[in-house]
């Protein structure tokens, strides 16, 4: 059960050619990638492209239909490794993951393929997640591209341009037999707009026709000596192959200005913010027009020494635009110029950071700066950030009238996507000086906090313990309130990651990953390495029926009917299998007296090796997007619903707050107590409880005051049930009324005093 269901959407899939399309990036690119022919998809899902693996499962009829090959990979290196079919055989390949890590991950079968080369076009669509909403290491794409030899396209955050990237990446590989990297950053991911569609077309050759015709050739194949002439034929053959390709189809970009002594050059992904931040000088509109000249990277790698020289011929300056670290275009730029001898000065990490997303705020900064040298006039126009320009506003009013309203403009061009890029700005205040930070934590009724909270008060018991986290929601257990975990290698390294502390001491060390990182990593390098190892460690594998890191994918231990795929394998089986003896499954998480016991006694126990605890409940929020609707629809049939809720006894809770301390759930809040002798707020659950009981839980495997209690809303009761509500209401009413008056009297008391 992924994230969200797109059965509405993927029917667009099918339309026929001079359609507009209109949809967000995901889809523009699962269109383009029909249009291409493409014979097999493959890929892992993660951020920002885990709607691409999504879409693609919900459209799997029309790509039956097609005769298009897909599944969900067990890991990036699964995917890319899926490729091969494009080696020997004309077949049009496509894979996708989450980069860096999944980069990373799939490196050794893309170091193979890069090698050998492909003669199918083989394109991988990276979800570029760098920047402020990143939820990894700040890493690029770039460096893994240039080490070996693949070409990386960075299209302008457009539909149309996203769209023609995918057709262009295909065709680009084909000439160069060389794989090639399609990245899309958050932004182009999710952006929505419209393009011109073409029709769908079954793959040329297909994979049924590979398996009856196979092909062999030793040539290709990453040995001795064919290994060492596969570099050879990268530098000699592939890359002039891709050059010729890059400059025939003009696949960078160039535009004009009158400013022509000075230049920016560009990552395509930066286009739309470099032009919000022009826009602050006047020195740009809302349809794109700029008044500086823009050499605009749709292909971040190679570079084209001839455009670069042709570009910068005339100009004393340029501001080359690349976000992160290194500087791979500044310096390569630099050589370029340097051997050419041309003197113009380049700018680039001078004026704008050295590392970190270019905001608009970065970019309007860095931009003043270089005009600032080279054009000062222009600073006599500049406008704070968050306000258009008298310019822009102009424009911007055009294209209402021309299209409607700005906000729900269908981006069909380059000139549509700036206006709304440039209109609709954010303010330059920094809201970290007026609002509190939150750090991320877990959802409502999750069921891995239950586990962190016996954890917790195991160690208050036992002392503290080395704890290894994985990738993965557990992974928030490393912030408040529960502080838990010291490190993080990689998706299922958790286990991994503690190995070098498998020595004899007071303790044992303690292990986290969830079920999605177990059977992407952990089963073999996590799991099987500690068996090897004889490792003494506890090892705890949340298992939440879903891959809920990512979106809510079924994985192989998912308890959900899937069509396409086999689930229902347990996950203890697979541990028995490789070895593993001390095995405890807690089949319900929120039991925290239980897991609190079972965490005790593996950290405590005599026997020698692994031992491996099991916590099962399933993600609340995929629960949650799963039970909502039936019961919704069972009500409107006029069928008895009964929804749980827990409280807090105002009278009762001591506002000691114990309990959000050992629990973190984000319904458990505070409130006044309503009584003038307890001035201190008292625990309050919110309208946002889930009724998983955690919260009760913890307060009595903690010994905490007995404040919490269960409430009942009954929906379609019966007429018993009716009567015997108005009984109760009744006597409730008469006790309130008493204790109001004991309140009231308690108060005029206050007052004499």
């Amino acid at each position: 059960m992924a994230e969200r269901s797109f059965a509405a959407e993927v029917k667009q899939l099918t339309v026929p050619a001079g359609t507009l399309f209109r949809g967000d990036g995901i889809l523009a690119v699962t269109k383009a990638l029909l249009e291409c022919g493409v014979g097999y998809i493959a890929g892992y899902q993660g951020s920002p492209i885990s709607h691409l693996m999504d879409v693609l499962s919900d459209a799997q009829p029309i790509l039956e239909e097609l005769g298009v090959h897909f599944e969900p990979s067990s890991s990036e290196a699964a995917a890319a490794a899926s490729l091969s079919a494009s080696v020997m055989y004309p077949i049009r390949g496509a894979v996708t993951w989450k980069s860096t890590v999944g980069t990373n991950v799939a490196s050794d079968a893309l170091a193979n393929l890069a090698s050998c080369g492909v003669t199918g076009g083989s394109l991988i669509i990276l979800g570029e997640d760098y920047g402020e909403g990143s939820s990894i290491m700040q890493e690029r794409s770039h460096a893994f591209a240039m080490k070996s030899q693949m070409w990386l396209l960075d299209p302008r955050p457009n539909l149309p341009a996203i769209v023609k990237a995918v057709h262009d990446g295909f065709e680009l590989s084909e000439a160069s037999r060389t794989p090639v990297m399609l990245e899309l950053r958050v932004r182009s991911c999710h952006l929505h707009g419209s393009f011109m569609t073409q029709a769908n077309i079954r793959p040329k050759f297909s994979l049924r026709q590979a398996m009856e015709n196979p092909v062999r050739d030793t040539s290709r194949i990453v040995l001795p000596p064919a290994a060492y002439l596969h570099e050879h034929e990268k530098i000699v053959d592939r890359w002039p192959a891709a050059v010729r390709f890059i400059e025939e189809r003009k696949l960078n970009e160039f535009f004009d200005g009158d400013l022509n002594d000075i230049g920016i050059v560009m990552l395509g992904g930066m286009y739309n913010s470099v032009q919000r931040a022009l826009t602050a000088y006047d020195m740009a509109d809302v349809f794109g027009n700029s008044r500086i000249p823009q050499y605009v990277l749709n292909v971040a790698y190679p570079v084209i020494e001839s455009e670069v020289l042709r570009f910068c011929e005339g100009k004393i300056a340029i501001l080359v635009v690349e976000e992160g670290q290194p500087e791979y275009h500044e310096q390569n730029i630099h050589t370029i110029l340097g051997r050419a001898g041309v003197r113009t000065t380049i700018h680039g990490k001078d004026m704008l950071p050295r590392a970190g997303e270019y905001t608009g705020l970065a970019l309007k900064k860095g931009v003043g700066k270089f005009l600032a040298r080279y054009y000062p006039a222009a600073l006599a126009n500049a406008v704070p950030l968050g306000m258009p320009t008298v310019a822009a506003q102009a424009a911007a009013a055009q294209v209402s009238r021309q299209v409607g309203t700005v906000g729900q403009i269908p981006f069909t061009s380059t000139a549509a996507a700036a206006a709304a890029t440039a209109t609709v700005m954010i303010g330059a205040t920094e809201l970290s000086s007026v609002v509190p930070v939150r750090p991320p934590g877990f959802c409502v009724g999750c069921p891995e906090r239950p586990i962190f909270s016996a954890l917790t008060l195991v160690q208050q018991d036992l002392g503290m313990h080395h704890i290894a986290g994985d990738i993965g929601c557990h992974l928030f257990a490393a912030l408040p309130p529960f502080n838990l975990g010291a490190s993080t290698m990689g998706y299922g390294l958790g286990v991994s990651s503690v190995s070098a502390l498998n020595v004899a001491a007071g303790k044992r060390s303690i292990a986290i990953m969830g079920d999605g990182g177990f059977w992407h990593n952990g089963l073999t390098s996590g799991i099987g390495n500690a068996v090897f190892n004889k490792s003494d460690g506890v090892i705890i594998i949340v298992d939440n029926n879903y891959a809920a890191a990512t979106g809510g994918q079924d994985i192989l231990s998912s308890r959900a009917e899937n069509e396409h795929r086999s689930t229902f394998h347990p996950i203890e089986a697979a541990v028995r299998g490789v070895g593993v003896e001390w095995v405890r499954t807690v089949d319900h998480t929120y039991d925290v007296n239980r897991m609190l016991v079972t965490l005790k006694d593996a950290l405590t126990s005599d026997y020698k090796g692994p031992k491996v605890i099991i916590a099962q409940s399933e993600c609340m929020l995929n629960k949650q997007r799963r039970v909502k609707p039936q019961v919704a629809a069972a009500v409107m049939r006029g069928e008895r619903s009964v929804k749980e809720k827990f409280g807090v006894d105002a009278a009762v809770c001591n506002g000691d707050h114990a309990c959000m301390r050992v629990s973190g759930c984000p319904s458990l809040t505070l409130k006044s107590s309503g009584d003038p002798l307890k001035p201190d707020p008292v625990a309050y659950v919110d309208d946002g409880c889930v009724a998983c009981g955690h919260c009760g839980e913890v307060a009595d495997a903690a010994v905490l005051c007995p404040s919490f209690y269960r409430t009942e809303w009954v929906r379609n009761a019966s007429a018993w049930e009716r009567r015997l509500h108005g009984w109760r209401k009744t006597i409730v009413s008469w006790f309130q009324s008493r204790q109001h008056r004991s309140l009231n009297a308690r108060a005029l008391y206050s007052e004499k005093l």
